[in-house]
């Protein structure tokens, strides 16, 4: 009996220590995987669809991590909460800068409003056109346009606002297409769209100037379209010298993809991340659920100035709309 009795209790003493061994491995896994993101993310090595669409949530992977890195701390596992902090460190300081205001070049031509909004075949017209009434919008892109919803838009009074227009809808939701108040001249040879309808087009200016504006839409990096999607992005016109280009939509990309980040680089500015709103989120915005993650951009020519960055929340879409107030150069 008394063996017996011995066994249980060095069973039951060694139960809490394999329970803490878990916890530690469990921990470490944790810290490890974030540390490993966090690498990714700043050599921007992500490849395949998994790793592509894990960098769109990296701002919610810092916070993770931060807690990561507290949790381990009260478990007294030390190493694991030292390399979560590390990772979340990581993130942060690639984060954190598209909410600080950026320097803004001296321009001093126009100014010119753009919106955009994915419709998601459905939007609710009358908000969007309201919208677009009260902030004297000049230029809308449309991703997601079907014909009924370009029917829709027009009953609600957008053809005496912005009359001109370069339409590529469709009975899906493949279609796009873009509002002008100023005339335009579609640009068919501009580049090679990728993925849904992405129309292009010269806006003739009161001054005489014009701009170029594509509305964007590549198909998002699910599965075998992550390479399709990586093509799209490459294959958007890149700034001229000669003339000034917004390219507007549902990039499905965030600052966190390597791709974004490198038609950036190619001399284009994120309008939002500008002003310090590069952290809002634009999808999916279902109520009661808020947005979570920043996939739609007006990303303007470097030399252009932003003034204002807004966000519009439209019934019937999962997208916010982005309008940006910019100055031309």
């Amino acid at each position: 009996m008394s063996a017996a009795v011995g066994i249980e209790q060095a069973a039951a003493g060694e139960r809490p220590k394999v329970k803490r061994r878990r916890r530690r491995w469990f921990s470490w896994t944790v810290a490890v995987l974030l540390a490993v993101w966090a690498v990714v993310r700043i050599g921007g090595w992500e490849q395949g669809s998994f790793p592509t669409q894990l960098m769109t949530v990296t701002p919610w992977g810092a916070g993770l991590a931060a807690l990561t890195a507290l949790v381990s701390l009260l478990r007294r596992n030390r190493w694991a909460a030292l390399v979560a902090a590390l990772a979340c460190v990581a993130m942060v300081a690639v984060v954190v800068p598209r909410a600080i205001p950026a320097e803004q070049p001296a321009a001093k031509g126009p100014a010119l409003r753009v919106l955009s909004v994915n419709l998601f075949g459905r939007g609710e017209a009358k908000t969007v056109v309201d919208y677009i009434r009260r902030n004297d919008v000049e230029v809308f892109s449309a991703p997601e346009l079907t014909y009924a919803e370009a029917e829709r838009l027009d009953a609600a009074g957008l053809k005496q606002l912005l009359p001109y227009r370069v339409l590529q809808a469709e009975a899906d939701i493949t279609g796009s297409g873009i509002y002008s108040k100023y005339p335009v001249t579609e640009l068919p040879d501009l580049f090679t769209p990728i993925g849904h309808n992405m129309p292009a087009a010269a806006v003739t200016l009161p001054g005489g100037g014009r701009v170029e504006v594509v509305a964007v839409h590549p198909n998002p990096p699910l599965g075998r379209k992550e390479a399709e999607w990586t093509a799209a992005l490459r294959a958007l016109p890149p700034p001229s010298p000669s003339v000034v280009r917004v390219l507007a939509g549902d990039f499905n990309a965030s600052l966190d993809h390597r791709e974004f980040r490198d038609l950036l680089g190619r001399g284009y500015v994120d309008a939002a991340e500008q002003v310090g709103a590069g952290l809002t989120p634009t999808w999916p915005n279902f109520r009661p659920m808020p947005p979570l993650i920043s996939i739609d951009h007006v990303v303007a020519d470097r030399r252009v100035a932003v003034n204002r960055v807004d966000f519009l929340d439209v019934p019937r879409t999962d997208h916010r709309g982005v309008f940006a107030e910019l100055r031309l150069p």
